[in-house]
């Protein structure tokens, strides 16, 4: 299991309203007064101040909530662009490495991969200018710039000889979801930003981990700081009993606004991740889903953003982006300034326990035993039984699982009642497992034990 992280978290969730005279010219003085009748009419929230008096778009702007601001247009499409995960750069993912920039995945029709950079090269210099010890972010703002402009890049490459090349920045679409079939058939699916075509983008990854096999599903919501309300509708959609997509309260109406009508469905038992930086659209849709009981929320509480913003298209081409209303879940529970509070809170990374109560959903007639905690990396794990067991023992009949991942090979031993498991390679620090043993070992006497038996281990940092 591996979600992505990027270095920018989107806290909004909104919509665009354009304006019909964009053509028409005009100076910061009109822009002030377009701007005030605008707020008049559309803003939900407190003003500190005294609108009429403000002479500039920096005085409105510093009497509004944090959400709303003013954007030029180049500045839109810039903020466009980054919730649809868009930029102009030579298409790598990096990492912090001693000898320079480690690149680890280099993107489709990117500049990069036009110039035959590959993962596992090493950018040890740009422009001619050393990056080792450089940190990612001061390398990006090199890599990144105008787009069809070059830069020279110096590589080092995995058999240790170093080339320079022109690279040319292009503009690319970083992904958005990723997904993975994990042990016991669970599809895991991460989501980045609820960009435009999102939950098309979801709904391909359910429909692709159904054909192989997945029977049910992790949706990851971590750190996604949200996007477009209507990926959000879109995505309400793909769950079952889940019809509405959230309360919408504006300046002068109230809304109950209906989920997405979709012909693909998630299972009822569908786990969400969320954590402190899943935000507004995030909030939105797990808010839905827990209201609905739709789907079951584990981590931590989420950012508390339960406010919508509309784009306002000004005569110059320019954008105001205004708080225009409160949403809520069908139930009508608070978000803003409180956010969601998950059904199974977790310490540890949620993937962990959503992948372990997946796996024991399938195995419903196995007794738990009391779990592991804080073991060693190199643990040979015990499991006594009440008679003694055969010394031979079929392959399969005891699992280890690593939880968001999948199984890690053991040998097995057996000492009267005691049943020995030893991972064939330390296990990894702060990393969680699951222990199955199934119900086809053998007794001494011949006979299959009644019950199979699971339990939690938690490795130690």
């Amino acid at each position: 299991m591996k979600k992505v992280l990027w270095s920018f978290v989107f806290v909004l969730s909104f919509f665009i309203i354009p304006f019909t005279n964009a053509s028409a010219a005009g100076n910061e003085q009109q822009l002030v007064k377009e701007i005030k009748g605008i707020i008049e009419e559309n803003y939900v929230g407190t003003i500190h101040g005294n609108l009429q008096k403000a002479k500039t778009i920096s005085e409105i702007i510093d009497m509004l909530d944090p959400y709303s601001t003013y954007f030029t247009k180049k500045e839109f499409e810039d903020f466009i662009n980054s919730i649809d995960l868009s930029t102009i750069g030579i298409g790598v993912i990096i990492e912090e490495h001693e000898d320079g920039i480690h690149i680890l995945q280099v993107f489709e029709d990117s500049g990069a991969s036009d110039a035959g950079v590959v993962a596992g090269d090493i950018i040890t210099a740009i422009n001619g200018q050393s990056v080792v010890g450089t940190s990612t972010q001061e390398a990006s703002s090199l890599l990144i710039g105008d787009e069809d402009t070059t830069i020279e890049v110096t590589l080092q490459h995995a058999d240790g000889t170093t080339s320079t090349t022109n690279v040319i920045r292009k503009k690319f679409t970083l992904p958005n979801v990723e997904s993975e079939l994990l042990f016991g058939d669970v599809g895991y699916i991460a989501m980045s930003s609820f960009s435009e075509d999102g939950a098309k983008l979801v709904k391909n990854a359910l429909i692709q981990l159904k054909q192989r096999g997945a029977t049910s599903f992790i949706v990851d919501l971590q750190n996604n700081g949200g996007g477009y309300v209507t990926t959000a509708e879109e995505m309400a959609g793909l769950f079952p009993k889940a019809k509405i997509a959230y309360l919408l309260e504006q300046a002068h109406a109230s809304y109950k606004v209906r989920a997405g009508i979709q012909n693909e469905k998630f299972p009822a038992d569908t786990r969400i991740l969320v954590n402190r930086y899943s935000a507004s659209a995030s909030e939105m849709l797990a808010a839905s889903l827990q209201d609905q009981q739709s789907a079951i929320l584990y981590g931590e509480n989420t950012y508390g953003k339960g406010c919508m913003q509309g784009f306002f298209e000004l005569q110059d081409g320019s954008y105001l982006k205004l708080t225009v209303g409160n949403f809520t879940g069908p139930l009508g529970k608070t978000i803003n300034e409180v956010g969601v509070k998950p059904n199974i809170p977790t310490k540890t990374a949620p993937i962990f326990q959503a992948h372990y109560d997946a796996i024991k959903a399938q195995h419903t007639n196995y007794k738990e035993l009391a779990s592991l905690k804080n073991v060693a990396a190199s643990k040979t794990f015990t499991v006594k039984f009440s008679q003694a067991l055969s010394s031979q023992i079929a392959n399969g009949s005891v699992q280890l699982v690593a939880l968001g991942g999948n199984e890690v090979p053991i040998s097995t031993k057996v000492n009267g009642r005691s049943l020995l498991v030893t991972p064939l390679k330390p296990l990894n620090s702060g990393q969680e497992y699951m222990l199955l043993v199934h119900p086809s070992i053998q007794k001494e006497t011949g006979n299959k034990l009644q019950k199979g038996a699971y339990l939690h281990i938690t490795v130690k940092k």
